[in-house]
């Protein structure tokens, strides 16, 4: 397990771990806009599909968000940065980009044999995946 860097987007500093007050913090200290949609894209190397799925938005309008910045809800830009700072704790955990998708896909004992990635939809599932990680960072067997 490697340690990660840090990482700023467009100008904010992301929270190493997912936490409710990080992630609030950097909502309201921060212009969070659908530009940071391409670098969530970036980061993560997901699909258009699977992206919109985690933002429970459907892929025509998250396709719209990237095409010109645009303001959005405190909600869908806590949701982000929370994406955003799980990648960057799971990249920093597994290694790359690569080696944390595989694992976000496998079915896992610890989300009820279901993939993790399929608790990419709510800050809470978020938040769950970041707990797991960082358990795995102290030997846990996840």
């Amino acid at each position: 397990m490697k340690k990660g860097k840090s990482y700023a987007i467009n100008e904010v500093q992301l929270p190493d771990k997912v936490s409710e007050p990080a992630l609030l913090y950097a909502v309201r200290q921060n212009t969070i806009d659908s530009m940071h949609l391409e670098n969530l894209k970036n980061i993560s190397g997901l699909k258009d599909d699977i992206l919109s799925h985690s933002l429970n938005l459907n892929v025509k309008t998250y396709r719209s968000y990237k095409t010109k910045p645009v303001s959005m809800k405190p909600y869908l830009q806590e949701h982000i940065l929370g994406l955003l700072s799980l990648y960057k704790h799971g990249i920093s955990v597994f290694g790359g980009q690569e080696l944390f998708n595989e694992w976000l896909a496998k079915d896992n004992y610890y989300f009820d044999n279901d993939a993790p990635i399929d608790f990419l939809t709510t800050i809470s599932g978020i938040k769950y995946i970041d707990d797991r990680l960082t358990a795995l960072e102290y030997g846990d067997n996840i």
